[in-house]
């Protein structure tokens, strides 16, 4: 019998859960529920979810709290689901350790698309564990197999989906990689449809190593700036 990937819904509608949890079923996943923050938690510690799909406004514990400790216990990819498309917000969610996220109302088939795009992420940093290389980049130092960075002498916490943002850009210094092949290489997505996504990383990004690090070309997409050239350790 080939594996089905286990998803955890959390969301306090159980309307929507149901539609969720149902949907994902119809796509080949096993699928469990929870209502609030501390079921959520519970049943994660028990469960070990691969992927966790997250409402931000839950009762008891919010959203972005049920996200930090789930980080904080058992790294696992959340998609985050919120009512407000409020930049804020966004950012709070990312910054606890959100892969991505979803603005109601959104599209089911978008959403399997986003949860199967996570699964890809985790499988790809899996194979290449102890083959990525060591990066300097204008005053950063990107450890690949232990995926940690420092900033000159301090280490700076990234998000996973930060570090993997980072290490795009510093695998090609000063080379501007549009929003799209942004989206491809780290979030896997075929299509166009989460550009907004890769700017909410960035912004998150930049407040953690410095926004004057990360050039935009408007319209375009992002590069790292070079500071000095960059060096490759084997």
């Amino acid at each position: 019998m080939s594996h089905k990937s286990r998803v955890l819904v959390v969301e306090d509608e159980r309307t929507i859960a149901e539609a969720v949890a149902a949907r994902l079923q119809a796509e080949g996943f096993e699928v469990e529920q929870a209502h609030d923050g501390l079921v959520a938690l519970d049943r994660a510690a028990a469960w070990e979810p691969e992927v966790v799909v997250l409402d931000v406004m839950l009762p008891g514990l919010d959203g972005h709290e049920v996200c930090r400790r789930l980080q904080a216990d058992r790294p696992v990819p959340v998609l985050m689901l919120t009512a407000r498309d409020d930049e804020i917000d966004l950012l709070v969610g990312l910054g606890v350790g959100a892969d991505d996220y979803m603005t109601k109302p959104f599209s089911m088939r978008e959403l399997v698309a986003r949860v199967r795009a996570l699964l890809r992420r985790v499988e790809r940093a899996r194979s290449m564990t102890g083959t990525a290389p060591d990066l300097r980049v204008n005053g950063l130092r990107i450890d690949g197999p232990s995926r940690r960075v420092w900033s000159d002498a301090d280490e700076v916490h990234l998000t996973p989906t930060e570090f993997d943002l980072l290490s795009c850009l510093a695998a090609r210094p000063g080379t501007v990689l549009t929003r799209e092949s942004l989206l491809a290489q780290v979030w896997g997505w075929a299509d166009a449809s989460g550009t907004r996504t890769v700017d909410s990383h960035v912004k998150s990004l930049r407040r953690k190593i410095g926004a004057d690090r990360v050039r935009t070309v408007h319209g375009v997409g992002y590069a790292l700036e070079t500071g000095y050239a960059a060096e490759r350790r084997p």
